[in-house]
């Protein structure tokens, strides 16, 4: 059997967003990821499905596996031909003993390529406000394990060359031993004022920074726990952290949300999340899949011109209508003299995209709204034709019958239960790792309760965020026996993220 290729890769610190494309690429494609503790969860559900994931759960004083035992996992995995992603946080060579992998596969034969990552060193000072380098402070920059084993008789840290003549010093995973190296600094003459920073969990939610000098941050350090994973910076550029402070400004920042829309349709929500300074996880409980039968959409698509109207519900009633139009080998034109209703601005443009004049878009997007904006546009004895998901509300057609006219209702997707992680998810609300929950349907709600297997939801959300699109989907987590926090005004993803931003800002 052909060995399998090893991607070392390097995932950046924290913000999933800073992994670079090739290393996105890496994780797609790998049937094995084996990652460390500081790999952001978003990377690691990007995984493809089946994908085999490897917790090597390494920390500075203890590891789930050893480095050895890692090595050896590598080769292996590769032995029998599997292609192997080791994501690793920050830069796999910078002391992130990428090297040392890489040595191991290399006396081995096995094929591995290094995909590098944006160091802590650089990216977590960054997100506290604090540039490693600035012309008028410092124009040199050096990086240093910080955690050297004290008892070693001869440091392998030259601390008379680094004292006086490095500009910043950055010193990396160094906490149990901040008081050495800042003794160390000042008796190797380095001035005990020099401002110096401490940065924990950077670019995550639970980023947190601590200021200042020599002299006296190991004292201040002790009082708050402060406490690995951290970043030393030393140096005057950490007297810039105060102007040029931006990510703790975010209206989300420090807000770990849990996003429960179905994979196809997560990013826009992410994407808006992060935006705000939020980081945002996806659980996709709900999954969308074609009709198990298609003869009565096709049906109706056949005798188009029997209709006056087509009313869409949701982006993917569109995609999936338009689909199977051009399918049976129609186009827009057979919609020549049908008057279009869409439920929400995305639906909206949804259909503008096929040169489509939408003539009616109700101000709040729920059925009710519908019903009394076209009480005046629908008359007795018309054609409506409803394509949208098997699991739709009934409110819509059986109003729209109330008022006398036809409704056709066909199934043009079907929103079926979603395969999130769940094991990882019910791990994190455990650990308080969670601050938000978003719903944007109802459908998320039941199958988020069903697939933790939550005997008490609102126990097991006890502290966090429950945040839904609307009054509907509000009003069955409720009835799942959750406490809703924020109800989005306008039933919109725009909407329930400013108001979810709201509520944050209010609460702080």
């Amino acid at each position: 059997m052909l060995k399998g290729t090893v991607y070392l890769v390097g995932a950046g610190p924290g913000d999933p967003g800073l992994i670079t494309l090739k290393g996105l690429e890496c994780i797609k494609r790998a049937d094995v990821l084996v990652y460390d503790r500081l790999a952001s969860p978003r990377l690691i559900s990007l995984a493809k499905p089946g994908a085999e994931l490897i917790y090597a759960g390494k920390q500075p004083d203890r590891h789930t596996l050893t480095q050895e035992e890692i090595n050896c996992l590598l080769v292996k995995l590769s032995m029998e031909g599997k292609t192997v992603t080791r994501l690793k946080g920050g830069d796999p060579y910078v002391f992130g003993r990428g090297g040392e992998e890489a040595a191991c596969l290399a006396d081995n034969d096995v094929p591995f390529e290094v995909v590098p990552g944006i160091t802590s060193a650089i990216a977590v000072p960054a997100y506290a406000g604090i540039p490693v380098t600035h012309r008028s402070c410092n124009t040199a920059l050096t990086i240093i394990a910080g955690n050297e084993d004290p008892s070693k008789e001869n440091s392998s840290i030259n601390w008379d060359k680094i004292a006086t003549g490095a500009g910043t010093l950055v010193f990396l995973m160094g906490m149990a031993n901040l008081p050495r190296i800042t003794g160390q600094l000042i008796s190797h003459g380095r001035p005990s004022q020099t401002p110096v920073a401490l940065i924990s969990w950077g670019a995550r939610p639970e980023q947190k920074t601590l200021t200042g000098t020599l002299a006296d941050i190991a004292a201040r350090a002790g009082e708050v726990a402060f406490a690995n994973p951290a970043v030393i910076v030393v140096g005057e550029v950490v007297n810039m952290r105060e102007k040029l402070m931006w990510f703790e400004k975010k209206p989300l920042f420090g807000r770990r949300i849990l996003v429960t829309r179905s994979r196809e349709q997560a990013s826009e929500l992410s994407a808006a999340i992060e935006d705000l300074g939020g980081e945002a996880v996806e659980f996709p409980s709900i999954a969308i899949q074609e009709p198990e039968d298609y003869s009565p959409l096709d049906r109706a698509i056949e005798v188009l011109s029997t209709f006056q109207w087509l009313i869409f519900t949701s982006v993917n009633g569109v995609e999936h209508f338009f689909r199977r139009l051009r399918l049976l080998g129609k186009d827009i034109r057979d919609l020549a003299g049908i008057s279009i209703c869409a439920i929400g601005p995305r639906t909206r443009d949804a259909l503008e995209k096929y040169a489509l004049q939408v003539d009616y878009v109700p101000g709040e997007y729920r059925a009710e709204e519908i019903i009394s904006g076209l009480k005046d546009k629908v008359r007795p004895g018309q054609r409506i034709l409803l394509p949208r998901a098997d699991i739709a509300r009934r409110m819509l057609p059986e109003s729209l019958a109330a008022m006398g006219v036809e409704v056709a209702e066909v199934t043009a997707y079907r929103t079926i239960m979603g395969k999130g992680n769940s094991a990882l998810i019910r791990e994190m609300l455990q650990s308080g790792q969670l601050h938000v929950v978003t719903f944007t349907s109802s459908s998320t709600v039941k199958n988020f309760v069903h697939l933790l297997g939550l005997e008490n939801p609102r126990e097991a959300l006890k502290g966090v965020t429950v945040a839904c699109i609307g009054p509907i989907t509000a009003a069955t987590a409720n009835q799942m026996g959750l406490d809703v926090d924020v109800t989005a005004s306008e039933y919109t993803i725009p909407g329930l993220v400013r108001a979810l931003a709201e509520h944050t800002g209010s609460s702080k």
